[in-house]
């Protein structure tokens, strides 16, 4: 039994002593310009592998920074280009007010410069909601805008968003050019007239009467000096023999100044 233990202890120092021999003879055989080359080796490695991390580090760093190139600035004059084209050659024609051109004007490139940085700039969802959410909170009552003056601030808007998303130069002309012709389509007298109305305060109540409407009509165009066609009574109060009244003229591309009148 005592034989039979000392034989399998020697059989496994034999075995664990085999793999260490050999590396040794290896070692061994190694000539001092091989090690070398190992080492050269290993070194290079290290040193490709350092490379990579920083390669990396740079390119994260770069994503993280604003490039403004060339196609910034045509882009952006494209925009405004487009935006002064629908604001003074058609919207001006028929209304003047340069509060609201200081608004368009300056939610468009708001809009632009905005759509650029997140576009370009890779930011966090809080950071992005948190943008928007400062902007959600401009509010516009609707007694101090009308919806047509509403809708040339969205067609600024979608101006705005449309250049800063890069797209191609001639697909970017086609859209700003359907807007624009659209525009002008609609909203400069070529297919359908443009009808202004005003507020009006009239003293003469007798002439509210359905058989006196041509007299009122008259009444107006001489006072006013308007092409009216039609007039709706908004209210009428009998205590002070007045009542307020909507005159509708077509404007014919002149700017008229009267608002709220009384007569």
């Amino acid at each position: 039994m005592n034989f039979t233990k000392l034989s399998i202890f020697i059989f496994i120092i034999s075995l664990s002593w085999i793999p260490f021999s050999s590396t040794q003879a290896q070692t061994q055989d190694l000539s001092p310009q091989k090690a070398t080359e190992i080492l050269q080796q290993q070194n290079d490695n290290n040193e490709n592998s350092d490379n990579s991390e920083l390669k990396e580090k740079k390119k994260k760093k770069k994503n993280k920074e604003l490039q403004i190139t060339e196609s910034f600035y045509i882009d952006l004059l494209i925009d405004i280009l487009t935006v002064l084209t629908i604001i003074i050659f058609i919207y001006f024609r028929n209304c003047r007010n340069k509060e609201l051109f200081f608004t368009y004007f300056t939610f468009n490139i708001s809009i632009f410069l905005l759509t650029f940085l997140l576009n370009q700039v890779k930011m966090s969802m809080g950071a992005a909601f948190g943008l928007f959410a400062v902007f959600s909170m401009l509010r516009y009552r609707t007694e101090g805008i009308s919806v047509k003056d509403m809708t040339y601030l969205f067609i600024v808007i979608a101006i705005g968003l449309l250049s800063a998303i890069q797209l191609e130069y001639y697909e970017l002309g086609i859209i700003n050019g359907i807007l624009i012709l659209s525009t002008l389509i609609l909203d400069g007298n070529i297919i359908f007239k443009h009808e202004s109305y005003r507020q009006i305060q009239y003293e003469k109540i007798e002439f509210i009467k359905a058989e006196n409407y041509s007299k009122l009509i008259e009444d107006l165009k001489e006072r006013t000096g308007l092409n009216i066609h039609r007039v709706s009574v908004n209210k009428m109060d009998f205590l002070k023999d007045t009542a307020s009244i909507n005159v509708y003229y077509y404007s014919d591309n002149h700017i008229n100044t009267i608002t709220e009148t009384q007569f």
